[in-house]
């Protein structure tokens, strides 16, 4: 695993300029923002939705006037919607994006759930958050922290803006530790994603990598590892769909 996490290099299998790696990333975003939630349903047969639920279930946001969270890299506003309804409509979600196409369509949606007055959108980078710190009582990322290139940075990042007690979780997918699901999964996603990406975007390269960035990132073990080397404490991971996806834990004490 490289100094960062191993994927300041790593476009999808392909070795590129450290330099190169955000623009790269970005281009893919663009691309795909208009679809990514049909997609992330096809990708995982609708459960993407059920790991989206076990996040939020997991960090059990309180009908607490005032209690925020920090949703990096969630321009669609999948993760903040679901906090907000979870709290009773009291939690605040401040949604951050590098991407300006994929904060489009979240405030698109976000108005047409009547949730514009509970979400702010802003356009920045996870490695360097404009925020002061301890800002905010949790920070998300849901399949966003693959590909930012430096996670460590990312990781240092979610800390400092992190209120004393806070909470960091992040849902990624992950390595598979089921026998014979392995093979399937395998199947599944080099052979058939980029085909639907093909049909559904006319995109089907944005999907290989998507695809080839999964088995590029750190595996359950050696993420937990940074997220404790960040400065976490009570650091966790729970296993979704046979490892398909994971849910790592982790609090600012």
């Amino acid at each position: 695993m490289g100094a960062h996490g191993g994927m300041e290099h790593s476009f999808g299998f392909r070795h590129v300029a450290e330099a190169d790696k955000q623009n790269l990333v970005n281009s893919v975003f663009h691309s795909v923002a208009g679809k990514y939630d049909v997609m992330n349903d096809i990708m995982s047969g609708g459960l993407h939705r059920l790991w989206k639920n076990a996040l939020v279930a997991w960090l059990a946001p309180p009908p607490v006037p005032g209690w925020c969270a920090l949703d990096v890299a969630g321009g669609t506003g999948d993760i903040a919607f679901r906090l907000i309804k979870a709290s009773g409509g009291y939690a605040r979600a401040v949604i951050l994006d590098i991407n300006a196409s994929m904060l489009q369509v979240g405030k698109a949606r976000a108005h047409a759930r009547g949730l514009a007055q509970n979400v702010e959108f802003v356009e920045a980078n996870a490695e360097k958050l404009p925020f002061a710190a301890t800002s905010f009582d949790a920070y998300t990322i849901a399949f966003g922290i693959r590909n930012v290139p430096h996670i460590d940075t990312a990781l240092a990042e979610a800390w400092r803006v992190l209120k004393p007690g806070g909470r960091f979780l992040c849902l990624e997918f992950s390595a598979v530790e089921m026998p014979l699901l392995d093979k399937i999964y395998d199947l599944w996603s080099f052979q058939v994603i980029p085909r639907l990406g093909q049909m559904i975007t006319n995109d089907a390269e944005s999907y290989r990598y998507l695809v080839e960035s999964i088995r590029k990132f750190p595996k359950q073990q050696d993420f937990a590892a940074m997220i404790s080397k960040a400065g976490f404490a009570h650091v966790q991971y729970r296993n979704m769909t046979g490892g398909i996806a994971a849910i790592h834990s982790g609090w600012k004490i």
